[in-house]
């Protein structure tokens, strides 16, 4: 990547919905060139989509929530029926495999304490191989992802 992949990038990650005109000018090429390193970047990897991004309070998400997870076994099976059961709950925003005490870390989404507490409950502590989970109450955001930070 050079520093014009890199302007690209940045000013797409922070407006998926710039023209390309805007685009073009922003990084001082012409609309065609432009274009074409556009179509580039996506063809490569580099942009795998677009999507708006949401304020979770005002569709109705209140909470959010970490939780950190021990497996009670780390054999292929249980990884796999884990992180397949992940997949299948939408309230999960994020889950990463990490270093650690714990597992896994995940992210979640809820209307409520309620809703949470039901998700909790009756989906992730039924998980099989779950053997601990440890709950994170998020009480404010400092900083949200907004991007990448790119250099040269």
């Amino acid at each position: 990547m050079d520093r014009l992949d890199i302007r690209i990038l940045s000013i797409l990650q922070k407006d998926g919905q710039i023209s390309m005109a805007r685009l073009s000018e922003q990084v001082g090429m012409s609309l065609s060139a432009c274009h074409r390193r556009v179509k580039l970047l996506e063809s490569e990897g580099k942009i795998s989509h677009y999507a708006a991004r949401l304020n979770r309070k005002s569709v109705g998400l209140e909470i959010q929530i970490f939780l950190e997870v021990k497996l009670s076994s780390l054999q292929r099976a249980d990884i796999a029926a884990f992180e397949t059961a992940i997949h299948e709950m939408p309230e999960v925003l994020e889950c990463h495999l990490i270093s650690g005490e714990f597992d896994y870390l995940i992210r979640v989404a809820a209307k409520n304490t309620e809703s949470y507490d039901t998700l909790y409950r009756e989906r992730l502590t039924m998980i099989p191989s779950v053997a601990q989970l440890n709950t994170l109450l998020c009480l404010s955001t400092v900083k949200e992802f907004r991007g990448f930070h790119l250099t040269e």
